[in-house]
């Protein structure tokens, strides 16, 4: 469409037409400006989110620990490293205790891994978290060359492919303007035959080609979507990319991550066992759990402990640290009660601390069993025992034998309460749903059951290279794919999807920058709301284009009957850049101040790469129009014959014309029902059609007339041209009744 509004600016400055290049070049305006305040909005919200993460490093710098900025690190400086850091390179740990990190954003393992020196497991990756423990670190690689980089490398390495509806408007772009641009040289040529001259031949082909291609299409397509944008930026969805909002309305499988997504992305305390079954049991189980905790901990299983059972603060005083132990797999903390007893709290592995615990085969075999029921629920299990102390005396082997099993805590990370029924409402709609993590099967299952995803619809362990192939997979099944997702290992398949959508609370600079779509509230509820959102806006484009089709017909027409029957042209250019810039894109907002239709979410998705328009609405939008086109060249062919003057045959025709399509809109809002359905419901309507109305007054203004070669109308000329576009909407009415007859009938 800039291409050919170039074009033809550039055709009428050459033929010395100054005012008409000038008002083809202010076409462009609008088409532009839409893209580029939308897409900078999202990136000024974007670039928000990237300072408020903006990391730096503590560094040995001249024998000082310096802060800096993350860039400024090279191989070979010494970092610090503790409880909440995001590491800002790929390390080795040379010092330090307790350690544990949290890989997620790289593997999609939500379980901390520990991490020692000097043990074959010290190696610390850039974009991941320290959830316990202090240390120091070698940095190996900065950049690109962390796996952190590489993964980014390869995101940015995956294009982005067209929507199916971008598709859909391409072939039939390219189809109009090749057929445009044939119409154009066959006038330009009959004129030159006929005796006209090279300029008025030049004119009417260059009009021609512009009323034959739809240019208010892109423009109307533009702020569909940019309405859609705003309005589900309200609702905690942040597109990056205007036609996410199309494509959204078009996906048949949503591939999404687990934690987070479906689940609140905490854990919680929420089964427990113990041996004697009682509550006093149970309330000794909770305050053992609670004491083996650090008491301010950065680790969210202690955290979700101590949400459920704080530790005491009268006269309880922590003396002794046994850290936590990767081959035990277990940790202890040694505590000085209000009488001034020694009390010993252990919490880990259950194979690992029942043998440090004095317990005979029957309760071994019971707490066993407990903890396997609660491990295939997908629950995350700790062993908590407990003994007293005479004295600490240092010796781990010792203090921490001869245990008594106070049982089990279960921690899992809940579904979010609105996801059964946002699956459900997914499911009617013909979209699958799929999970895919990185997190243990059991877990995943479990979790998938809860959120009513189906268990064959789960993928565990799933590296970043497997989330990339399942992506392509899908799509070259015929799919169109949206992928959530929000740690960096995700930032590759969140690009190459139909539609990536990225989590903005948790989620990495890598996926954000990945991704279409940016989820302000981390809730797979918002994605569901947002393709409700997609089919509606999708829906109303398609009633939206059917109308623009119609009117088309009398415009393509007009400027084909004008040179064929050797009368002065109907439309100019100044004429086509008013309706098809200005009218058509008005009067078509009309479609998006419509209430989604309440079916929207029970039919299929519509199939990847169909026809922008079905066969049958697209003959019945060009039997509409040629009902106008009828009704407009009557009066102008009338008025021509009878000897008007050409500006007050235009304006009659033209007159007829705006009025017209007032008719047309509202019998494509009825779509088949009494036209008068068409007047209800809609809180744009009104002022659209009013404002649409009021522009065939411009003629009054005498400057206005002179730069639109029209002249105003005498009252009954007016009424004239109203009674010829009531006759028009009339026979579009009886097409869409017929349309809807046969639709409906056996």
């Amino acid at each position: 469409m800039v291409i050919l509004l170039i074009s033809a600016a550039a055709v009428y400055a050459l033929l010395g037409e100054r005012r008409d290049a000038m008002v083809m070049a202010a076409a462009l305006l609008p088409i532009l400006a839409v893209d580029l305040l939308l897409e900078g909005r999202a990136e000024r919200t974007l670039e928000s989110l990237r300072r408020l993460t903006e990391p730096t490093a503590l560094v040995l710098r001249d024998a000082a620990w310096t802060s800096i900025r993350v860039e400024l690190l090279v191989p070979g400086d010494i970092i610090r490293v503790q409880e909440g850091d995001v590491l800002p390179a790929d390390c080795r740990l040379i010092a330090g205790s307790d350690i544990t990190a949290d890989e997620s954003a790289l593997t999609g393992e939500s379980v901390p891994v520990p991490k020692a020196p000097g043990d074959g497991n010290d190696r610390l990756l850039a974009g991941t978290v320290v959830l316990g423990g202090r240390g120091v670190a070698e940095v190996l690689a900065t950049g690109q060359a962390t796996e952190y980089g590489k993964i980014g490398a390869l995101t940015a390495s995956v294009e982005h492919t067209a929507t199916p509806l971008q598709e859909s408007m391409g072939r039939l772009m390219r189809r109009l303007f090749v057929g445009a641009l044939a119409l154009c040289l066959a006038v330009v040529a009959l004129g030159l035959a006929r005796g006209l001259g090279a300029r008025e031949s030049l004119i009417g082909g260059v009009s021609l080609a512009i009323a034959a291609i739809p240019e208010e299409f892109p423009v109307v397509y533009a702020l569909y979507l940019t309405l859609g944008v705003w309005r589900l930026a309200s609702h905690k969805a942040l597109i990056r990319r205007m036609v996410g909002v199309e494509t959204l309305g078009s996906t048949t499988v949503i591939c999404t991550d687990k934690t987070g997504t479906l689940t609140l992305g905490r854990m919680e305390l929420t089964d427990t066992w113990t041996p004697g079954g009682s509550q006093a049991d149970k309330a000794a189980l909770l305050r053992g759990a609670a004491l083996a905790c650090e008491p301010n901990p950065y680790d969210p299983l202690e955290q979700a402990i101590l949400a459920r059972a704080p530790q005491p603060s009268d006269g309880w005083a922590l003396v002794h640290e046994y850290a936590f132990d990767a081959d035990r797999k277990y940790m202890s903390h040694v505590w000085q009660t209000p009488d001034g007893d020694l009390q010993l709290y252990a919490k880990g592995a259950l194979e690992s601390l029942l043998r440090r615990c004095n317990v005979g085969e029957a309760e071994a075999r019971a707490v066993e069993d407990a903890n396997r029921g609660l491990a295939e629920r997908g629950i995350r299990l700790l062993a908590v025992a407990a003994r007293s102390l005479q004295a600490v005396t240092g010796d781990r082997e010792r203090d921490e034998s001869g245990l008594e099993l106070l049982g089990l805590v279960g921690l899992s990370d809940p579904v979010r309460p609105e996801i059964p029924d946002a699956v459900r409402e997914c499911r009617a709609a013909g979209i699958r749903v799929v999970m895919v993590t990185g997190d243990h099967p059991a877990t995943a299952r479990a979790a998938a059951r809860q959120a009513g995803v189906a268990v064959d619809g789960v993928f565990a362990r799933v590296s970043p290279s497997q989330k990339l192939e399942l992506v392509k997979a899908l799509k070259s099944a015929g799919e169109t794919v949206a992928m959530t997702g929000d740690g960096i290992n995700d930032g590759p398949a969140l690009r190459a999807a139909d539609i990536g959508v990225a989590m903005g609370i948790r989620g990495t600079n890598v996926a954000r920058e990945a991704a279409t779509m940016v989820l302000l509230d981390d809730n797979f509820g918002t994605i569901v709301a947002a393709v409700r959102e997609g089919r509606r806006i999708l829906a109303n484009v398609r009633r939206a284009f059917a109308y623009l089709v119609a009117f088309h017909v009398p415009i393509l027409l007009s400027a084909v009957a004008a040179p064929l029957l050797g009368v002065p042209l109907l439309l100019q250019p100044a004429h086509l850049v008013w309706l098809e810039l200005v009218i058509h894109p008005t009067a078509s907002l009309v479609f998006e101040g419509d209430e989604p239709d309440p079916e929207t979410m029970r039919r299929p998705p519509p199939p990847r790469g169909g026809a922008l328009l079905g066969t049958e609405r697209l003959v019945c939008s060009l039997l509409e129009g040629m009902g106008l086109f009828g009704a407009v060249w009557g009066a102008y062919a009338f008025a021509l014959g009878h000897g008007w003057p050409e500006a007050a045959a235009r304006n009659v025709a033209f007159t007829s014309l705006v009025l017209g399509q007032i008719g047309l809109v509202l019998v494509e809002r009825g779509e088949g029902r009494p036209w008068s359905a068409g007047l209800r419901g809609n809180r744009l309507l009104p002022a659209i059609l009013a404002l649409t109305a009021a522009s065939t007054a411009l003629p009054y203004a005498p400057p206005v007339a002179d730069a639109l070669h029209l002249a105003p109308l005498s009252p009954s000329e007016w009424l004239a041209a109203l009674l010829l576009s009531l006759a028009a909407t009339l026979w579009a009415e009886l097409v869409q009744l017929a349309r809807q007859w046969r639709f409906n009938s056996p």
